[in-house]
């Protein structure tokens, strides 16, 4: 690659593209991609590689047990900038049948799209300091004006705190539950 277009690389956005896998294979595909971009020392184009999987409760014989579900089987989310390379990377993993999109050009998610998931909204630029205020836009304190106290980043959480009762009360709620007062 010249250097021309290495210097054009690394000014792209990354992006968050999906990777249809054969069912099963979803986490050897993240793994294996994840051991080739450590190995290819492309860190610097490939960002994140998730599986989601969400908690579900099922009840056996009185005991509650805790089960790991993928949510969307056979895909595997990445967050990464797209080149020749890492396409061809991508492309080439055992257990990948390709890109989500038209053709051989992946086709990435729109903001709208990433919001509608709600698993992984630090996915989405956060704008949002500690003592800004904000609106609740979700959950039970919906419509709820209150000051952000934290912000987790690991955990898509901020801990904010409203006036409730008379008295201020901490609440967590997703990033995707709280909004810019208008």
């Amino acid at each position: 690659m010249s250097q021309e277009n290495e210097k054009l690389d690394s000014e792209l956005e990354p992006q968050w593209y999906v990777v249809h896998t054969y069912s099963g294979y979803e986490n050897k595909v993240k793994t294996d991609l994840e051991k080739t971009v450590k190995n290819r020392e492309l860190d610097e184009y490939f960002f994140e590689i998730v599986v989601p999987m969400e908690e579900q409760i099922e009840i056996k014989e009185g005991k509650k047990k805790v089960n790991l579900k993928k949510v969307f089987p056979g895909y595997v989310l990445i967050k990464m900038i797209v080149t020749e390379d890492t396409w061809y990377i991508v492309r080439n993993t055992r257990g990948v049948t390709g890109f989500v999109g038209s053709g051989t050009d992946p086709i990435a998610l729109t903001e709208d799209e990433i919001r509608q998931m709600g698993f992984e909204v630090s996915m989405l630029k956060f704008d949002y300091n500690i003592g800004d205020s904000v609106k609740i836009t979700g959950g039970s304190f919906d419509g709820f004006i209150g000051t952000i106290q934290e912000i987790n980043k690991d955990k898509n959480k901020v801990k904010v705190s409203i006036s409730m009762f008379g008295r201020e009360t901490p609440i967590e709620v997703d990033f995707s539950q709280i909004g810019k007062i208008s």
